[in-house]
């Protein structure tokens, strides 16, 4: 297997538009945000407060956003403003892992109690919404169909549908970029090495948040969590893999 991002990610063309990202302050949005900020004129985030129970991310958003800012000027003209929302309806119709004090497991219908049934969908018409308002005409999400859960909403076919539904419903282009779609965590970490390297890399370690039970209390080699949530797994084994491919590499160019 390859840990590689595509090239493609290596060197981005300058793109004129301007971009709002999904940004939740774990890996993966703030690989989107690397990844927008890198590639569009101005970009702004958005964070939902729905009742998650990992709601600790949403004060990571604000390190995160400051410590891009400061560590890469390059990018720092680019970060436009910051909104959150209020989305506090989505966890009281919810039953999930996710927005209530339960055990993560495995349902009848082959989806972990994770899935937050809707999220991504009001997410993006959301997102859509504000940025028809503000005149951003992409929408940038880290939603993928690699390592995943098998959430229905994080489907490819799922967003480009939704793509075209949001396009006509506003009468006004919106694109939807999924830049992780196709890339296994392992890769994630590669496409981050190859947009901001090693301290892009560290600030992911020490300033973002993905455990599904909130928990900053131990920091690992791939970041802070408990270590054994689904989300701790999938960040670690994918690091694991890519310091590992990233050690054979230095290997084979030493010898």
């Amino acid at each position: 297997m390859t840990t590689s991002a595509p090239a493609s990610f290596a060197a981005l063309a300058h793109d004129p538009r301007s971009a709002l990202v999904v940004f939740s302050g774990g890996q993966d949005s703030t690989a989107c945000l690397a990844w927008a900020l890198q590639r569009f004129e101005r970009v702004e985030t958005i964070g939902f407060d729905y009742g998650q129970r990992h709601r600790v991310e949403l004060a990571c958003r604000d390190q995160v956003r400051a410590a891009l800012a400061a560590q890469f000027p390059q990018w720092a003209p680019r970060l436009g403003a910051d909104h959150k929302l209020d989305l506090a309806l989505l966890g009281q119709i919810s039953d999930t892992a996710m927005t209530a004090e339960k055990a993560i497991e495995m349902q009848a219908n082959g989806l972990p109690n994770t899935f937050v049934p809707g999220r991504n969908l009001l997410f993006l018409t959301f997102a859509a919404s504000l940025a028809y308002r503000r005149g951003l005409s992409v929408l940038v999400g880290g939603m993928c169909e690699t390592d995943y859960s098998g959430y229905p909403d994080c489907r490819d076919n799922t967003l480009k549908a939704l793509q075209v539904a949001l396009s006509l419903g506003l009468a006004a282009p919106m694109t939807v970029e999924t830049p992780l779609m196709w890339l296994t965590k392992a890769q994630t970490w590669a496409l981050t090495d190859q947009l901001g390297g090693e301290a892009l890399n560290e600030l992911i370690i020490e300033h973002t948040h993905t455990c599904y039970l909130g928990d900053r209390s131990q920091r690992h080699a791939w970041g802070y969590g408990c270590g054994t949530c689904p989300a701790c797994e999938l960040r670690r084994d994918g690091y694991d893999t890519w310091i590992a491919h990233k050690k054979a590499q230095q290997g084979g160019t030493a010898a």
